[in-house]
């Protein structure tokens, strides 16, 4: 007996199960015809043809279908790709709006809209099936007892951001069952949530989880996968891969599970998502989805020769976001992950390519416009990464109102500033302080530099301070891929070495990076293993790297137990220290009464830096002082918070610096608290010096003096 199929609606586009039957809606407009394709448990097809069609949208329902049903679409049309046109319905796919996908694209010739080996391949027509090689969608039960969970809605300037992989996190955990590690279910497992907690973290950067393309074309055949993520094929199924329960649908369900425990544990989740391109790459990549549904619609063509990609992004393609389909693709799977998911907020992926309308970054872009409206977009947590590869598409501080910003500024600025390279003082001031420079003038605060030295792609904290030079031969590139200007210092061997010096030096470097970040104003992101010093032996993209390279060893020698130590005690001093994590720019005056400004910075003698001095390419020494009474943060009923003062003693120059206290600072009870020349807080009242007017700072050290509260030197 054949499955029927009704009339149905057009909306909501997707899968729909109402609990009698499930509502199948695709748009595309210049099709010609749309099937929908069921697949048993054998794998055996029945194509349904949806003859309904309402403003582009293809629908129709079938009754008796419901979770666990797996499906695709195949779609016909002209095949005409001087015209823009792709359609090919020899190709199963994957649907735009699935909500879970049962598996991962095969290789294969059949997955390509043309044969090979034939001249001007990508214009010739393929006449062989894709539907084995390809995963199918799921139609789930969206209902879950989220048992009154909530988003959290950190306060920025209270938030400290941990980027990490879903599946590295936990692979290698021992205190994780087998069987959970590198899931979902593992990161919701009170082992992770432990050490989250252990680092104060606040909220937790997912790399991607959309389904993504994890066997590309051009790691076919050397062992490697596309580990990272970061080449989409849907925007609303979490990845199978990474689920315990299995890929039937499941996943969604675990996923939910692993927000709710994180959410409990008061950690948010922020997911990293690549809407400015999809895995189907240039004319000559695979049909998969988009391309298939509608090419002409859903990408950015050469508008004289539409053959051809516009690639603002380095991977082939750039979706086509001057279409109102694809901004309602976008804003559809943005609010499900809000709405559906409880996911606290957004970090997106080459942003700038978002923004271009016509050619150039616009930041008055309908992407922006129609996110600022939004009543559940415009109140979640949205951070761009702010350049793409295209012309004019390095954008930051170009950001409008409600977004904070990826600040390359400040990882640039402070490696060179601990490496001792030539810098300006000011540069280093205006990062430290918030980067007022870029945000401040329209109207954001400091919570809009997400303050970072390292992330995902480059080299890990312990590689920056181990190698010159990238070293990626695992990569099966050549060692062509991957930055070659790393701002990196091997502090005098490259790579793995003995000598007792030279790791000395390592440990230290990481202490004043690690310290730098979290003393800095703005947003903290901390790339998961750097607070244990995890190394990728120089790989500088490890993006295909699903192995020990790239996932987080938890078995730590005495130095790495050591460095987790120092980050544990370091996130626990900025969280006790509002004075650390103002929400407000610094005035350098006094605002509320304390007789002596917010902010002093000074030179080694004790004086107020001068202009030569902020200018000086070959200075490379600082003080500065934070007065804990001019905090401006008043709590949430309106009374004015205080902290203690403290001196920052920044030494970047190889030899020791004697740095002599301003005449006003010299009153009350300072005491060192940290030393970067040391590996830990310094406990029990110990002191160095600091009763006397000067304090002696090593070289390549930050030294942190305190005062408590009460002591201005206005009483």
């Amino acid at each position: 007996m054949s499955q029927p199929i009704w009339p149905g609606k057009p909306f909501p586009l997707g899968a729909f199960w109402d609990g009698q039957g499930t509502n199948f809606a695709l748009f595309s407009e210049n099709a010609t015809r749309v099937d929908l394709c069921l697949f048993d448990e054998q794998d055996q097809e029945t194509r349904l043809e949806l003859k309904e069609v309402n403003k582009f949208t293809w629908h129709g329902y079938a009754p008796g279908i419901g979770p666990g049903q797996r499906y695709g679409f195949r779609v016909h049309g002209p095949f005409a790709p001087h015209e823009g046109h792709r359609f090919n319905p020899n190709k199963l796919l994957i649907d735009p709006y699935a909500k879970a996908l049962d598996g991962d694209v095969q290789s294969g010739e059949a997955i390509f809209g043309y044969p090979w080996q034939q001249p001007d391949e990508d214009l010739a027509f393929s006449e062989s099936d894709s539907a084995p090689l390809m995963p199918k969608g799921v139609v789930i039960d969206p209902h879950f007892d989220w048992e009154g969970d909530a988003l959290l809605r950190t306060p920025w300037h209270e938030t400290v951001i941990y980027e990490m992989h879903v599946r590295g996190f936990t692979r290698l955990h021992p205190k994780i069952p087998a069987e959970l590690r590198g899931t979902y279910a593992g990161l919701a497992h009170p082992a992770a949530i432990a050490h989250l907690h252990s680092i104060d973290v606040t909220a937790v950067e997912l790399m991607p989880v959309h389904h993504y393309l994890a066997h590309p074309g051009h790691l076919a055949n050397t062992g490697l996968v596309n580990y990272w993520g970061y080449d989409s094929l849907n925007f609303f199924a979490p990845y199978s891969g990474y689920s315990a329960s299995g890929s039937q649908g499941q996943q969604v369900r675990e996923f939910k599970e692993m927000v709710k425990a994180l959410h409990q544990a008061g950690i948010e989740v922020i997911l990293d998502v690549v809407y400015n391109h999809t895995g189907e790459g240039n004319q000559m990549g695979p049909t998969l989805t988009l391309r298939g549904v509608d090419n002409a619609a859903y990408y950015r063509l050469v508008d004289d020769n539409p053959r051809y990609y516009m690639d603002f992004t380095g991977c082939g393609n750039s979706l086509n976001v001057r279409h109102p389909q694809v901004l309602k693709l976008i804003m559809d799977s943005l609010r499900y992950w809000v709405l559906e998911m409880h996911v606290d907020g957004f970090r997106f992926d080459l942003a700038s390519a978002l923004a271009r309308e016509l050619y150039a970054v616009d930041r008055l872009a309908a992407f922006f416009d129609i996110i600022h409206q939004d009543p559940v977009l415009s109140d979640v947590k949205l951070i761009a990464e702010p350049w793409d590869v295209g012309e004019g598409g390095y954008n930051i501080g170009g950001f409008p109102l409600l977004w904070s910003e990826w600040n390359g500024r400040y990882r640039d600025t402070v490696r060179d500033f601990w490496r001792g390279e030539p810098s300006r003082l000011a540069e280093f001031a205006f990062r430290f302080t918030g980067s007022s420079d870029l945000y401040q003038s329209n109207g954001r605060n400091p919570s809009a530099s997400i303050n970072f030295i390292v992330a995902h792609d480059g080299f890990t904290l312990r590689d920056l301070v181990s190698y010159n030079e990238k070293h990626n031969d695992a990569n099966d590139e050549g060692n062509r891929d991957g930055e070659s200007h790393n701002r990196s210092w091997n502090c005098g061997a490259e790579g793995e070495t003995d000598d007792p010096a030279v790791l000395n030096l390592r440990q230290r470097q990481q202490r004043n990076f690690l310290a730098t970040l979290f003393l800095s104003q703005g947003v903290p992101m901390l790339l998961a293993g750097d607070e244990m010093g995890r190394t990728q032996r120089g790989n500088n993209n490890g993006y295909c790297q699903d192995n020990e390279l790239s996932w987080l060893n938890w078995d730590l020698p005495k130095e790495n137990a050591a460095l987790l130590e120092f980050v544990r005690e370091l996130m626990a001093f900025r969280y006790d220290h509002p004075v650390l994590r103002r929400r407000k720019w610094f005035q350098g005056r006094s605002i509320y009464g304390s007789g002596v400004r917010d902010i002093l910075w000074f030179n080694p003698d004790g004086g107020e830096m001068t202009e030569e001095q902020w200018h000086d390419g070959l200075a490379r020494a600082i003080g500065i002082f934070l007065n804990g009474d001019e905090i401006a943060t008043p709590d949430r009923r309106g009374e004015q918070i205080v902290d203690d003062s403290f001196i920052l003693l920044f030494n970047a120059h190889y030899e020791p610096i004697e740095f002599a206290l301003p005449e006003d600072l010299q009153q009350g009870e300072w005491r060192t608290i940290m030393d970067t020349a040391l590996p830990r807080f310094l406990q029990h009242g110990r002191s160095y010096g600091v009763e006397a007017p000067t304090v002696l700072v090593s070289g390549r050290a930050l030294v942190v003096l305190q005062r408590p509260f009460n002591h201005a030197t206005s009483e």
